[in-house]
């Protein structure tokens, strides 16, 4: 599956930051989509990338999850149906929108000794699997979708996310 990744940076702390935040956004999605969908799979995709704030992801987050707090990361799929592999004349199908908050994303990063870019990366991965169907609302689903965000990470050359507990699980 191949992307057309539309970034929007609303919040300019994010390339203070990371002066290649929108590039890492880019690549992360490219690496999400050869891997979860397949590299032979010809579908063209449209994803659109929010960074964000706190203030943004809180309201978000509470008008269409009813939880009044920010969030790190929030996914919203369009609901288009994705044409056949080999259908380049149609025009993209638009995939959904990713929405990424600074504040929580640098502030878990710290706390988790993680560096920011790599944060990112991991937080555009999960939003995407969002987008693809995958979910974690159950142990064995939230092990599945770790085990791909794990292997989509390493080909970013980024390290293992969770740890033990995705190696132990699998």
């Amino acid at each position: 599956m191949n992307a057309e990744t539309g970034i929007q940076v609303r919040c300019r702390s994010w390339t203070e930051a990371l002066d290649d935040a929108p590039l890492l956004c880019r690549r992360a999605v490219d690496a999400a989509c050869r891997i979860a969908a397949g590299d032979a799979d010809g579908r063209t995709v449209e994803i659109g990338i929010a960074l964000a704030d706190d203030a943004e992801t809180a309201r978000l987050n509470g008008r269409y999850r009813g939880i009044e707090r920010p969030t790190d990361v929030l996914s919203f799929a369009s609901g288009e149906p994705v044409g056949g592999p080999g259908r380049a004349e149609e025009p993209p199908a638009m995939l959904g929108d990713i929405v990424i908050a600074f504040e929580t994303s640098a502030r878990d990063a710290a706390r988790a000794g993680k560096r920011l870019d790599h944060h990112l990366q991991h937080l555009v991965v999960h939003g995407l699997l969002h987008l693809l169907g995958y979910d974690h609302e159950t142990e064995r689903d939230a092990s599945c979708m770790e085990t791909m965000e794990v292997e989509i990470l390493k080909r970013l050359g980024i390290a293992d996310p969770y740890g033990d507990a995705v190696a132990a699980a699998r």
